[in-house]
């Protein structure tokens, strides 16, 4: 840490309520935040692009974002709940963790994200609705006992691929499409207007969503190498602790592979509209940096392992900025 730093941090702690935002970020999981909120921005550009004119309509954007990262919070908090002896040993740095957060504060978050999110996906439309519900839904069984499906491998990843990638694309540019065909934010007491919605999705969005699906699968198999020691202590199964991290490393990079040659090649068959250069250009970059990084892991420094995921999210991030990128300049 440098000096800078050192005193950054020391002018937080000095104040309770930046101590608490800063805390409060921390128990948000920044990289899940960023990752939900650039989905949002990029289905709703998706959606415009799609369109002869794009519509000056910012509200809806707005309040899918709001719905989303208050269903986000909700979902990371509640594991963070049910996890805290877990994170004791693989995330000492997280506020219930560390005892900088009380479980009461935990609780009051995670109920408080849960309603803002829900009532706000209520007032704004069915589709959003059921893109926020479902991700609840599957949020609240991958944590929460008796089904607490993160014991499972196999369950844990369809979780976190099936809301990351298909309800979260899917879901999301269905209600953009829907409210831009409206051409203004729709509240539940004026009436959704039903006789408007469709359920059509053009294949930019379907190949979005199969990338994501793919990638996030990566993601999820990826994440337990790290925490490999807390999650043989409490019986959590993975990947990792059956297959082991060197195995469980090499899929996740050919399954990023997949993702990117296959963006690439999706371009030339489906995707005419799309400026084909620069799609595969950015992709194939991305591959190869990939690559480069993942030559100099090593699997024995946890360190190296959580820099290197946490670069794997980076990718995620980029790819909905390059891909609605793609969209606008065909």
């Amino acid at each position: 840490m440098s000096n800078n730093d050192f005193i950054g941090k020391s002018a937080i702690d000095n104040k309770p309520f930046l101590r608490w935002l800063r805390a409060f970020w921390e128990f948000s999981r920044p990289h899940t935040i960023i990752g939900t909120s650039l989905s949002v921005l990029a289905l709703y550009s998706i959606a415009q692009s799609i369109r002869l004119f794009p519509i000056p309509v910012v509200l809806p954007l707005v309040f899918a974002w709001l719905a989303c990262i208050g269903g986000n919070i909700y979902i990371v908090g509640l594991n963070q709940l049910e996890d805290v002896e877990i994170d004791k040993i693989n995330k000492p740095y997280l506020p219930l963790a560390s005892g900088e957060f009380s479980r009461k504060t935990g609780e009051i978050i995670v109920v408080a994200s849960a309603i803002i999110a829900l009532l706000t996906a209520v007032w704004q439309g069915p589709f959003l609705l059921a893109t926020v519900g479902i991700s609840v839904a599957i949020g609240t069984a991958y944590s929460l006992p008796p089904i607490r499906l993160k014991r499972f491998p196999f369950w844990a990843a369809l979780c976190i691929f099936t809301v990351r990638g298909a309800i979260v694309n899917l879901g999301l540019f269905l209600h953009f499409n829907w409210v831009l065909g409206l051409g203004r934010a729709k509240s539940v007491f004026s009436g959704w207007n039903l006789h408007s919605l469709s359920l059509a999705v053009p294949a930019e969005v379907w190949v979005l969503t199969a990338f994501v699906i793919v990638f996030t699968f990566a993601i999820a198999i990826f994440k337990d190498i790290p925490d490999m020691e807390g999650d043989k202590q409490y019986n959590i199964t993975t990947f990792t602790i059956k297959l082991g991290k060197q195995a469980v490393f090499d899929l996740s990079c050919w399954v990023l592979t997949v993702c990117y040659l296959g963006m690439s090649l999706a371009g030339l068959l489906v995707l005419p509209t799309v400026n084909l250069g620069f799609l595969a250009a950015t992709h194939l970059a991305a591959l190869g940096l990939m690559w480069f990084w993942s030559a100099k892991v090593d699997l024995e420094d946890k360190i190296e392992i959580a820099e290197f995921y946490q670069f794997i999210w980076k990718l995620f991030f980029l790819e909905y900025i390059i891909f609605p990128a793609a969209c606008w300049l065909g």
